[in-house]
């Protein structure tokens, strides 16, 4: 690596060491939990309210772009911050801690998957953290709800955000770019509503906007010639793999097939995971036939309750893939091979759309239309928020829901009497404890484990 790319603490500006940064990084990988909402929930609380590393107007800016992108937003977002503070390495260290929990559960619960087929033990586990896990995505939806809707127009466009996405599946990208243009146009009218707002608590003290505040440090400024070989590497390192699997085995082969069809993936998740996994679920249990129709939502179940974004799945999927298709390998060695090669070509992408992108979207931040423009976006971001809170809370509260479509309207609306009780029970007991009680995340997501196991150990769940 580079060496230019490693800086110490005082070398960037802001005195926060790479060591010191590592920690709170794997802090913040271990409790990512509950989808991006909750993800980005996680960040928001340890990197603008207790931390202070970035602003709320500067978490915001970079949330607004990485919601933009194919792949997993909270994870870019991580990506994004890492690379603010400390250049290349310190965006690989973020965005890959971020990762690195949820890699390491989902392999570990597959190879008890594909062993004893069951893990009645971890279920009865993730049972409790889920009920947690959705407290968790309420408070987040409250809290960014709080600083991100400073007026009426603001929560009229998170309103229609959630509105589209939810009733009537509005694609994500659209809802984006009807919001962007709105904010935009807005601005540029002199529109006090889309006016850039102050950083407001704790953004001054901020130690990345303070660390930019005077002169700009060089990996942030545009720079054509670098972003030309960044992209190139990034491209070798996701595309070379691909290029060579199909090559040396030919397309029929389940790794080029798994190398293939996730790349595609990779290019096409906007939204995130839960606007794609449907497709995906389609064709590797239709079309490719890697998985049974149960098995792709215990693999689901497992990628919503252990660290790291729902993404995470198309490990399982890839895994599951190759243990049924071994191509001469042994069962188990297949399987680690194709899991892994599935999150390898799913992730490397995301560093190239940071790197490269990054340094641009810093520069257009003082941009009034640009401003106007993102604020706009991060109103319908709260409503899509509210959107994947709701749909958690769906499959967390009930254990099955209905497909409506009735030109326009197309949601899933849930079966009243098939409400969870030991999961309403244990949510509502979560969410006193964090907004009533005041209890800390670990407390309440250790506290709701336990409930769980005690739970299915006495024959209620």
């Amino acid at each position: 690596m580079d060496t230019r790319n490693v800086q110490s603490g005082a070398d960037a500006g802001h005195g926060i060491s790479f060591n010191e940064a590592f920690r709170v990084w794997l802090r913040v990988a271990c409790l990512s939990f509950g989808g991006p909402a909750g993800q980005i929930a996680v960040m928001h609380r340890i990197l603008v309210e207790e931390k202070k590393w970035i602003s709320e107007g500067r978490f915001l800016h970079a949330l607004n772009y990485c919601m933009l992108l194919p792949g997993p937003e909270a994870q870019q977002l991580a990506t994004y911050v890492g690379w603010l503070m400390h250049r290349t390495a310190g965006g690989l260290m973020a965005g890959g801690l971020f990762i690195l929990p949820g890699i390491i559960a989902i392999m570990a619960l597959s190879y008890i998957y594909a062993a004893f087929g069951n893990v009645s033990f971890v279920e009865a586990l993730f049972f409790g953290l889920k009920a947690a896990v959705l407290a968790v995505v309420v408070e987040a939806v409250v809290r960014v709800g709080k600083r991100a809707l400073k007026n009426r127009i603001m929560i009229a466009l998170a309103a229609i955000a959630f509105v589209a996405i939810f009733f009537f599946a509005v694609p994500f990208p659209i809802i984006i770019i009807a919001a962007g243009l709105i904010g935009y146009i807005g601005a540029r009218q002199g529109r006090p509503e889309f006016a850039p707002a102050g950083h407001g608590h704790g953004g001054s003290s901020a130690v990345i906007d303070s660390m930019l505040g005077d002169a700009v440090p060089d990996h942030i400024k545009p720079d054509t010639g670098r972003a030309i070989r960044v992209g190139a590497l990034w491209l070798a390192l996701w595309l070379v793999p691909v290029v060579a699997l199909l090559a040396a085995l030919g397309q029929a082969n389940v790794f080029s097939q798994i190398a293939l069809f996730f790349s595609k993936m990779a290019l096409v998740t906007f939204g995130g995971a839960y606007a794609v996994l449907a497709y995906v679920a389609q064709q590797a249990v239709e079309h490719y036939h890697w998985l049974k129709p149960h098995e792709m939502l215990d693999g689901l179940g497992m990628a919503e309750t252990t660290p790291g974004p729902l993404i995470m799945v198309l490990q399982f999927v890839g895994f599951m893939a190759a243990y049924r298709d071994p191509s001469g390998l042994s069962p188990m060695l297949a399987a680690t091979l194709g899991g892994l090669l599935a999150t390898w070509v799913t992730f490397t992408p995301c560093f190239l759309w940071i790197f490269v992108g990054a340094p641009y979207i810093e520069r257009l931040r003082g941009n009034t239309g640009l401003a106007g423009a993102l604020g706009a976006i991060t109103a319908a971001v709260v409503g899509v928020i509210l959107n994947l809170s709701i749909w958690f809370a769906l499959h967390t509260l009930f254990r099955e829901t209905v497909p409506v479509h009735a030109f326009p309207l197309n949601f899933d609306m849930p079966v009243l009497t098939s409400v969870d009780i030991p999961a309403l029970v244990l949510s509502v007991a979560a969410a006193t404890a964090i907004f009533r009680f005041k209890l800390g995340m670990l407390t309440v997501l250790a506290g709701s484990c336990a409930a769980g196991v005690a739970l299915r150990l006495v024959g209620v769940i």
